[in-house]
C-alpha cells in the first residue's frame, strides 16, 4: 500500500468516530428533543453510538423521547452505520466517475471485508440494491398493515412502516414503540416480514453477491457462502427448538399462546438474537436457561461483511471445524470439499479471544459499579458488544460508568476487534527472520 494512504483499517474506525461525534451533536439540538430543551450529552452520545453501531440499545424511549426531526436522525444514523460509510462513499464514486481511486478502493475493501479490490464493486452495487429493494418492499408491507389492520392514521403508518424496515434490514433493532414489537406478537404479517429483513440484512453482502452471480449453481458457491448459510439455518433452527422446549410453560412469555403463535414468536426470537434487538415478548420474563441461550446466539451473530454483529457465523464454523480436525487427529480443516486456509484459523482464534476478553472485561467493570445480578449483566455486555440491542431492561438504570462501557463495547462490536485492534497498532513490518519452533504442552 502507498505510504501516504492511512492504513485502511484505521481510517474505517476513524470514520465511524466521527460519525458518532456528528451524531451526538445533532442529537443535542433542542430540534431533536421532543420534551424541549437540549439532550444531556451521555444521553445523545449513547444513543448516537447505539444508532451508528446498529445494536438498539437506548436509555429513553425513542417513540416519546426524540422529536420527529430527533427520529430521522436516528434513523439516518442507523442507516449509515448499518449500509457502510466507505460502501456509501464507493458507490458515490462510482456515480459520480464510473470508476473508483485506490484510496476509496482500499477503504471500502476493508469495510465490507471483500476478498480482492476487484470485487469491492461488485459488492457495493450489491448493498445498494439489496438495500434499496428490501426496505421499500419491507415498509411497504408494515405500512399497510398498520393502516389497515391496526387502524393507524396513514401518514402515522408509513412513517413507523419506513423507520421499522430500515431499523430491520439495518439490524438496529430501535422501535418507536415502548415494548419493541411485543404488540404484535399475535400479528404474523408484521413479524414475518421484520424476519425476512433481519436475516437478508445480516447475512452478508459477499454472501448475496455469490448467490446472485451463481444462484443456479449452488456446488459451486464458495466455502464462505456455504459455511455462512449452513451455520445461520442451524442457529436459526436450534434456537427456535430449544426456546420452544424453555418457554412452552412460561405464562409469561410463551405458555399462553397458541400452537401458531409459540411456533411464531420462538422463531421471532432466535432470529433477533442474532443482533437485531427486536422483541416481541418481554426479555426480561424468559427463563434463565433461555438467557443462556441468547448469550451464545448473541455472541456469535450473523454473517460477515453485513449488517449483523457479533463474532460471525463463520468464525464460530471455522473454531468448530477446526475442533473436530483435532479431535479426529486430521492435519487439516475441511468443509464441503475444501481446506480452511491456515490465515483464517489464526483470524477465528483471534476475533474469538479478544471477544471474549471484551465481554469479562465489560462485565466487571459493570459489576464493579452496580449492585445488579450478574446473569442480567452479562446479558446486557454481550447484547452491547454484539450489536443486538436486546435488554433485560437495566440500560437506564445504569451508572454512567456503566453505560460509558457500554459505548465501548457497542463501537469495539460495530467497528470489530481485528480492524480496531489494527487501527491502534503502531505500524507494520515484515520480519526478515523467524524463530527456531518448539512445541509446547497444550491441555
Amino acid at each position: 500500500m502507498p505510504r501516504h494512504l492511512p492504513h485502511p483499517s484505521r481510517a474505517v474506525a476513524l470514520l465511524f468516530l466521527l460519525l458518532i461525534a456528528v451524531g451526538t451533536v445533532l442529537l443535542m439540538l433542542p430540534l431533536s428533543h421532543a420534551g424541549g430543551g437540549s439532550a444531556p450529552l451521555l444521553t445523545a452520545l449513547f444513543t448516537a453510538v447505539s444508532a451508528v453501531c446498529v445494536t438498539g440499545l437506548v436509555v429513553v424511549d425513542t417513540g416519546s423521547y426524540w422529536s420527529p426531526f430527533g427520529q430521522v436522525v436516528v434513523m439516518a444514523l442507523f442507516q449509515l452505520g448499518g449500509f457502510g460509510l466507505m460502501t456509501a462513499a464507493a458507490l458515490l464514486g462510482l456515480m459520480v466517475n464510473r470508476s473508483l481511486r485506490l484510496r476509496t478502493r482500499l477503504l471500502t475493501q476493508a469495510e465490507t471485508h471483500s476478498i480482492g479490490l476487484g470485487e469491492v464493486t461488485g459488492v457495493a452495487r450489491v448493498v445498494l440494491i439489496v438495500t434499496v429493494v428490501c426496505e421499500l418492499s419491507l415498509a411497504a408491507l408494515l405500512s399497510g398493515r398498520f393502516a389497515l389492520t391496526h387502524a393507524m392514521p396513514w401518514n402515522e403508518a408509513l412513517w413507523s412502516g419506513l423507520f421499522h424496515a430500515v431499523s430491520a434490514f439495518n439490524n438496529a433493532g430501535f422501535s418507536l414503540y415502548g415494548d419493541s414489537l411485543m404488540r404484535f406478537q399475535q400479528d404474523a404479517w408484521v413479524l414475518l416480514p421484520v424476519m425476512c429483513g433481519i436475516v437478508i440484512g445480516g447475512i452478508g453482502f459477499p454472501v448475496l453477491q455469490d448467490i446472485r452471480g451463481r444462484w443456479r449453481d449452488p456446488r459451486h458457491w464458495s466455502l464462505h457462502t456455504k459455511l455462512t448459510l449452513s451455520g445461520s439455518a442451524l442457529l436459526l433452527l436450534g434456537g427456535t427448538l430449544v426456546l420452544l422446549v424453555f418457554e412452552w410453560s412460561n405464562t409469561r412469555t410463551l405458555g399462553a399462546m397458541g400452537l401458531g403463535d409459540k411456533l411464531l414468536n420462538a422463531a421471532f426470537a432466535s432470529t433477533s438474537a442474532r443482533t437485531a434487538g427486536f422483541n416481541a415478548v418481554d426479555i426480561g420474563a424468559l427463563a434463565h436457561e433461555s438467557w443462556a441461550l441468547h448469550y451464545l446466539l448473541m455472541f456469535i451473530g450473523g454473517g460477515s461483511a453485513g449488517t449483523a454483529g457479533g463474532v460471525k457465523v463463520t468464525t464460530a464454523a471455522i473454531l468448530l471445524l477446526l475442533v473436530v480436525a483435532e479431535i479426529r487427529g486430521r492435519p487439516d480443516s475441511e468443509a464441503f470439499g475444501r481446506r480452511v486456509c491456515l490465515p483464517a484459523q489464526r483470524q477465528a482464534i483471534t476475533v474469538l479471544v479478544l471477544g471474549s476478553a471484551m465481554v469479562v472485561l465489560g462485565s466487571l467493570v459493570i459489576l464493579r459499579a452496580t449492585d445488579l445480578p450478574t446473569d442480567k449483566v452479562i446479558f446486557e455486555v454481550i447484547s452491547a458488544f454484539g450489536t443486538v440491542g436486546l435488554s433485560t431492561g437495566i440500560t437506564a438504570e445504569l451508572p454512567p460508568s456503566g453505560q460509558l462501557m457500554l459505548i465501548l463495547l457497542m463501537y469495539v462490536g460495530r467497528v470489530g476487534t481485528i480492524t480496531l485492534a489494527t487501527s491502534l497498532a503502531l505500524g507494520e513490518r515484515r520480519m526478515p527472520w523467524r524463530l527456531p519452533e518448539e512445541h509446547p504442552i497444550v491441555g
